[in-house]
C-alpha cells in the first residue's frame, strides 16, 4: 500500500481548496491474484531463473498464454497495465528458442522508446538465466550501421517496429535469410495502437512479413499483447489474418484504483470563467511531489509540457508570462533532476536517461506528451495527472 498516496488522497478530500472541485471520484476495489504452479513442461533453466527472481507462481493469464502458445495457437493477451504480459510472451518464446538452437523471434513495438525499455528487461532476464545463447538486439533507425550485419547474423531475438520492418528489413530479406528461415515467433506488443488507417498499413506489413517467411519455409506463430479494449480478438485477427485465441481474464493482483475528475473553480460567475486547468494541474502535481509519490503529468502539446515543467521547477509563477518559446533540449535539467520533461524533440540519449530514471526511481515526476505513453512500462507509477480532456481521435 502506497501510504503517502493514501495520506494525500485523504488530504484532498478535506482540503477546502481541492475538495469542492472534485466532481467525480470512483474507486475500483482491490482484488487478489489468481496464481498457479509452474507448468510441468517449463524448461528447467527458465524455472530456476524465475525462482531466483522471487517468482514462484504464474498468474492465471500467464499460464493460459503458455498452454495455448505451446499448443501452436496464436494468442492475444488483453489484460491491465503491469499485469505481466511481457513474461506471458517471453516464456513460450524462451522455451522454443532453448529447445531449438536455430530458432529466432521478432518482437515488434510501436515506438523506439518502448523497444529500449523492453530490451533492458529482456537483457536482465536473459543474464539472470545465464543463457547467453538467447542474445537479443534492437534493430531500428538508431542502430549503428556497423552493428547491423552482426545483428542479422547472430541475434536470436530482434526487437524492432513496423516502420523499420517495412523499410529496413523486408526489402532486404535476402540479407536476413537465416533469420527468416528459422523465424518461430512474432510478438506484436501494444496491439491496440494499430487501428484505423495506420492499423491497415501495419496489417499490410504483417502480410508481407508472412509472405517472406513462407518463402524461406517458415510459418511463425503470433503472440499479441494489448491494453484492455472492447474488441481485442477481432483486431488481432484482422491484423494477422489468422485465428487468434483471446486471453482477457486478468489474474494479476491489484490494489485499489482511484479515478478522479477535477473541475477548476469558477473565478467569474457572471461569465462562467474558471481557473486555468494548467495551473490547477501544476498545483496537484506539486502535491504529489511533496508527498513523494512518483507520478506522470500528461499534457496535450509540447508547449504545454514545457510550461508545466517550468511552473513546477519554479521558473514561472502564476503572475509571470509563459509566452517564451519551447525550451531547447540543450537547456534541459541535469539527469539528476527529480522533475523532467519528455516529448518529441529530445535527443534519444536524453529520453533514455529519463526512462532509466523512472525505472530506478531517481526521477519522481515526468511531464510528458503521449510520446511517453508508449515509451515505457508505467505500471510502477503511483499517480497520473491528465491536464485537459483525455479524448482520442478514435
Amino acid at each position: 500500500i502506497n501510504m503517502p498516496l493514501v495520506s494525500l488522497l485523504d488530504f484532498w478530500k478535506r482540503d477546502p481548496e481541492t475538495a469542492p472541485n472534485l466532481v467525480a471520484w470512483q474507486t475500483l476495489p482491490p482484488h487478489p491474484a489468481q496464481t498457479h504452479p509452474f507448468p510441468e513442461d517449463l524448461p528447467a533453466p527458465v524455472r530456476q531463473t524465475l525462482l531466483a527472481a522471487g517468482i514462484h507462481t504464474l498468474y492465471s493469464h500467464q499460464l493460459e498464454a503458455w498452454t495455448h502458445s505451446r499448443a501452436g495457437e496464436n494468442v492475444i493477451l488483453s489484460t491491465g497495465t503491469a499485469s505481466g504480459k511481457t513474461l506471458s510472451y517471453n516464456l513460450p518464446v524462451f522455451a522454443s528458442l532453448l529447445n531449438d538452437p536455430y530458432a529466432r523471434a521478432l518482437y515488434l513495438f510501436p515506438t523506439k522508446a518502448l523497444a529500449q525499455d523492453q530490451h533492458s528487461n529482456l537483457q536482465s532476464l536473459v543474464s539472470s538465466l545465464s543463457l547467453q545463447s538467447l542474445n537479443s538486439a534492437i534493430y531500428d533507425g538508431d542502430t549503428p550501421q556497423s552493428a547491423r550485419s552482426a545483428i542479422r547474423k547472430n541475434a536470436r531475438i530482434v526487437l524492432s517496429n513496423p516502420d523499420m520492418l517495412h523499410t529496413g528489413i523486408l526489402p532486404h530479406h535476402t540479407n536476413w535469410s537465416d533469420f527468416f528461415t528459422h523465424l518461430r515467433f512474432v510478438v506484436i506488443d501494444e496491439t491496440h495502437t494499430y487501428r484505423g488507417v495506420f492499423g491497415s498499413h501495419v496489417a499490410n506489413v504483417i502480410r508481407r512479413l508472412k509472405r517472406v517467411a513462407n518463402f524461406y519455409g517458415a510459418k511463425p506463430q503470433f503472440i499479441l499483447a494489448s491494453a484492455t479494449i472492447g474488441n481485442p480478438k477481432e483486431l488481432a485477427e484482422r491484423l494477422i489474418e489468422e485465428p487468434v485465441h483471446l486471453i482477457d481474464n486478468d489474474g494479476s493482483g491489484r490494489g485499489p484504483r482511484h479515478f478522479i475528475i477535477y473541475n477548476p473553480p469558477i473565478t467569474d460567475p457572471s461569465l462562467g470563467l474558471r481557473k486555468s486547468s494548467l495551473l490547477e494541474g501544476v498545483r496537484l502535481a506539486q502535491d504529489l511531489i511533496n508527498s513523494n509519490v512518483q507520478s506522470v503529468v500528461f499534457a496535450r502539446s509540447r508547449r504545454s509540457v514545457e510550461i508545466i515543467l517550468r511552473y513546477i521547477q519554479g521558473d514561472l509563477t502564476p503572475d509571470s508570462s509563459p509566452e517564451s518559446p519551447l525550451i531547447d533540449y540543450k537547456s534541459l535539467p541535469s539527469p539528476q533532476s527529480m522533475v523532467r520533461g519528455y516529448r518529441s524533440g529530445y535527443l534519444p540519449t536524453q529520453r533514455r536517461e529519463i526512462e532509466k530514471g523512472l525505472r530506478e526511481g531517481t526521477i519522481k515526476t515526468v511531464v510528458a506528451t503521449n510520446a511517453l505513453e508508449l515509451g515505457i512500462d508505467i505500471g510502477r507509477l503511483g499517480a497520473a495527472v491528465l491536464e485537459g480532456n483525455p479524448a482520442t481521435d478514435g
